[in-house]
């Protein structure tokens, strides 16, 4: 049995490749613009080991998993991290103050032509910085990848948008409200607690189908694939922000309003591209937060991953900071026009 891509002919082939290569080329100077665009702005670029103890805390990501064996022998468990954060975070502790990576991250269960389980991660760090500072971040480095590859225009099955515009910002309870006609706030209480039952009204009311098990998570996620995402995007970037609380384990709450997080993620026609926070600093939240993933994961998947007592340590010393993950793949296949993730990949996992 082969985990090939199902429409994808053996990349090496002369043919495959001649036809690939313009889209890696434009890569290749996205990259080197990318760069650029960081050291101006006096960044440092780092590079965070693959092996750690934990791949991350999320319920619904999956890593890959193998071992460390000692000279004695001795044996003990290690995963390909799914995202620098934890290791960028502790470099902040460390004393650093503007920070990118830019760099190969790994999740298991995800293929298609938006997923590959090996795939490149920008992520970069601002402390004392506002989390609204990375949204113009996010928007000048989609320019800049349409500014380098020669596009006009990102095409995405069948959304168009302009680069070069500036983005609209929608919070997702606007968003809720807009695309899905559902009033989010009726599950979500002052603290920031969900209410299950009252989301599962309604999007039952809006057509969305439920499964008896479904979480207040479940449903909220189902609600924003059908409902909410492909209208984002559309004719210029969409930050989405604000997200309930309770879907943003690693964002501080937001100080006037604790139904929601400092988390936005950027959509261009309709696909997210990046991810960011207003990082949470706060050890003993960020343990109960990461347990209560934990507990989600093992009753969904029957695992759970252990936690990274170096980073809860490292959160009590690290500075008031703003972060943001962004697909460099995504984005490269954007600006170059490729109609899949291998097409900008120079070497796609067989």
């Amino acid at each position: 049995m082969t985990s090939k891509s199902p429409d994808s002919a053996a990349w090496w082939r002369r043919d495959v490749h001649a036809d690939r290569r313009p889209f890696l080329m434009g890569r290749g100077a996205i990259t080197r613009a990318v760069r650029r665009w960081f050291e101006a702005r006096d960044f440092v670029e780092v590079e965070t080991a693959a092996l750690q103890i934990s791949p991350g805390n999320e319920a619904h990501l999956h890593a890959f998993e193998t071992q460390i064996v000692q000279p004695d022998g001795t044996r003990a468990p290690l995963y390909l991290h799914t995202s620098p954060e934890f290791a960028c975070k502790k470099l902040l502790a460390a004393g650093e103050s503007r920070i990118f990576s830019l760099g190969k991250v790994w999740r298991n269960r995800e293929r298609g032509r938006l997923h590959h389980p090996e795939f490149t991660m920008l992520e970069w760090y601002r402390t004392g910085a506002p989390y609204e500072t990375l949204m113009q971040d996010c928007a000048d480095l989609t320019a800049l990848a349409a500014e380098t590859a020669g596009a006009r225009r990102f095409e995405w099955r069948g959304l168009s948008m302009d680069p070069f515009a500036e983005p609209v910002r929608i919070t997702v309870a606007q968003a809720y409200l807009d695309y899905a006609g559902i009033d989010l706030f009726d599950s979500i209480d002052a603290h920031g607690a969900t209410d299950r039952e009252s989301l599962a009204r309604a999007a039952t009311a809006t057509g969305v189908r439920i499964a008896p098990d479904d979480v207040w998570a479940d449903i909220f996620s189902r609600i924003m694939v059908e409902k909410i995402e492909p209208r984002l995007g559309q004719g210029r970037l969409t930050i989405l922000c604000e997200y309930p609380c309770a879907e943003a384990a690693l964002a501080r709450r937001k100080p006037s309003d604790g139904r929601v997080a400092e988390r936005f993620e950027l959509y261009a026609c309709g696909v997210e591209l990046a991810n960011a926070f207003g990082e949470l600093t706060d050890p003993v939240e960020q343990r109960r937060r990461f347990e209560a993933e934990m507990d989600e994961k093992a009753r969904v998947y029957g695992e759970r991953y252990p936690l990274d007592e170096d980073l809860l340590s490292a959160l009590a010393q690290m500075p008031q900071a703003s972060g943001a993950a962004l697909g460099f793949d995504r984005l490269a296949l954007l600006a170059t026009g490729a109609r899949r993730i291998e097409d900008v990949l120079w070497t796609p996992v067989a």
